[in-house]
């Protein structure tokens, strides 16, 4: 049985977390999403391990939507531990924030980050951008072989 696709949402916001959450229950683009609220709790959910410290804890998600300014530790730091960890530094992530300043599409690209969206502020424009975004990544996008097996390996 193949499992449904899981989405990281990495956003301090609730109400932005909701609204993102709804706009992908509405097209049925992911079974799953998990909202964690800062920076530090997106690095312990991601490595978190089982309690003989072997294997780890939660299923890796197919997309990562990260949002840059977040509490305890910032999205680009996030992604910079993202990037350098062996297990995460292949999943998909999608810089979903309210910043239009240049240096921080450039720290993000230069992170490694794999998509950069500024959040609008209408509702629907916002709608839109997170079903097209989930519908790419989630139903288009071809994920590297050694993902999907890493994946794959935790069932």
């Amino acid at each position: 049985m193949i499992k449904p696709k899981l989405i990281l949402l990495v956003e301090d916001n609730d109400d932005d977390a909701e609204l993102t959450k709804r706009a992908m229950r509405r097209c049925n683009i992911a079974n799953h999403v998990v909202h964690v609220h800062d920076g530090l709790e997106a690095l312990s959910w991601l490595t978190a391990l089982d309690s003989d410290g072997g294997k780890l804890q939660n299923d890796l998600p197919a997309l990562i939507m990260l949002d840059i300014k977040l509490p305890k530790l910032n999205g680009i730091e996030v992604l910079k531990r993202i990037r350098q960890n062996q297990i995460t530094k292949l999943i998909p992530v999608v810089i979903l924030t309210s910043s239009a300043e240049e240096e921080d599409i450039i720290n993000s690209y230069a992170n490694g980050c794999n998509s950069y969206i500024r959040k609008p502020i209408d509702f629907t424009l916002f709608n839109d951008a997170v079903i097209r975004t989930g519908m790419y990544w989630l139903l288009l996008n071809e994920p590297p072989i050694s993902a999907r097996v890493v994946n794959a390996s935790k069932d």
